[in-house]
């Protein structure tokens, strides 16, 4: 039987392998593997892929939001806004600060903050918000950022899973007062090993970041303030530098391979992601909703077709988690997409036949369910 991966990382090397060999060797050469001219040059191409003035890169994702929102000045006594409906990542940033998270449902169309609910969340408190724009897709961010400005919140975006997403035609990661980005292997642009980066447009937020990712060093061995250790390395920036140059075109191969799937699964039954119209999809992940997802992803597992859930449970009904005071039924639209949601393989390099396979698949597998939803669609 053939195997269909969720990610198959290795044709992406074999496609790029002479650039990449070449790029560590030149950094083996140089023998400076810390904060040197490669990060220096990927900060700077960085910035300019996101529309900000300024990038800056850290040791992960997860440290970009925690640095983020300590140049922010977010602490113990402060709450900070976001949704549980998101890798377990966002929370634990906030968390590492001493700050509160506090959560608001979705949006179950886009998957994202629901502007509506914002406002009632936000208390004497309240320091920041953290719209994530999940699985590529770009949180309603004008409404965010009109109640930020009126009640003085920082905007951080959480832009992991969307690196070179739109909305109203500005990237993500250009709207708010800074935004991080995870390099992780699997993300539509990922080094091969952790990696972050905090952008923005803010000097004086930045100069910040880039002092607490070194021990709050202005001269070297002097803290000035308290910071931590949280650095790009030079290898994986020049990883990252030959694959930034690719990255628009792999996005272009993404938003084609989603286009098959949204052609192939009409009439499925299934719930298929769209694209709002004030927005451009990055396609991290092309993720569909069934209420029998469970039955859906053995059906593909016996296939030989691989599939994940992005996020099977909400942060708020985690055991680490159900301090914070959210009980079940508390964000229903957020449990119930947990309870529906299948992410279908999906990588720049996946061939179109094998998303007509999975397709197939899929369909097979709906039309064969009692009182089959052929022609119908599921709504969330």
């Amino acid at each position: 039987m053939a195997m269909i991966p969720f990610l198959d990382l290795r044709r992406q090397y074999e496609s790029i392998r002479g650039e990449i060999d070449e790029a560590v060797a030149t950094v083996m050469r140089r023998g400076r593997f810390v904060l040197g001219e490669e990060v220096e040059a990927f900060e700077r191409e960085f910035a300019g892929f996101c529309g900000t003035a300024h990038a800056v890169g850290v040791g992960s994702g997860t440290e970009a939001l925690h640095l983020a929102l300590m140049a922010g000045g977010v602490g113990p006594d402060h709450e900070v806004v976001t949704v549980s409906f998101t890798a377990v990542a966002t929370v634990a940033a906030v968390e590492m600060t001493g700050a509160r998270p506090v959560f608001v449902d979705i949006d179950p169309r886009r998957h994202t903050l629901d502007p509506a609910r914002l406002e009632q969340a936000v208390t004497p408190k309240t320091r920041a918000v953290i719209p994530v724009h999940l699985y590529g897709c770009p949180a309603d961010l004008e409404p965010v950022l009109e109640i930020a400005r009126r009640r003085g919140l920082l905007v951080i975006e959480d832009c992991a899973q969307a690196h070179g997403a739109l909305y109203r035609d500005r990237p993500a990661g250009a709207w708010g007062h800074l935004a991080a980005f995870s390099f992780y292997p699997t993300k539509n642009l990922g080094a091969y090993g952790d990696g972050g980066a905090v952008a923005g447009n803010d000097s004086a937020l930045i100069d910040r970041v880039r002092l607490l990712r070194q021990y709050g060093w202005k001269n070297r061995y002097v803290s000035s303030v308290k910071g931590t250790n949280s650095r790009l390395d030079e290898l994986q920036a020049a990883i990252l530098r030959v694959k930034l140059r690719r990255l628009s075109g792999w996005n272009a191969k993404r938003r084609h391979l989603a286009g098959l799937y949204a052609s192939g699964l009409d009439g499925s039954g299934l719930l298929l992601p769209g694209e709002p119209p004030d927005t451009r999809h990055a396609w991290h992940l092309y993720v569909v909703r069934h209420p029998r997802r469970d039955d859906l992803q053995a059906a593909l597992r016996s296939q030989g077709i691989e599939s994940l859930v992005h996020y099977p449970v909400p942060v708020h009904l985690q055991p680490a988690y159900l301090e914070l005071g959210f009980p079940p039924g508390s964000l229903p639209a957020t449990e119930s997409a947990a309870r529906e949601v299948l992410s279908l393989p999906l990588f720049a390099e996946l061939g179109a036949e094998e998303v007509a396979t999975v397709c197939g698949a899929v369909r097979s597998w709906s039309h064969s369910l009692p009182g089959s939803p052929a022609g119908k669609r599921h709504e969330p």
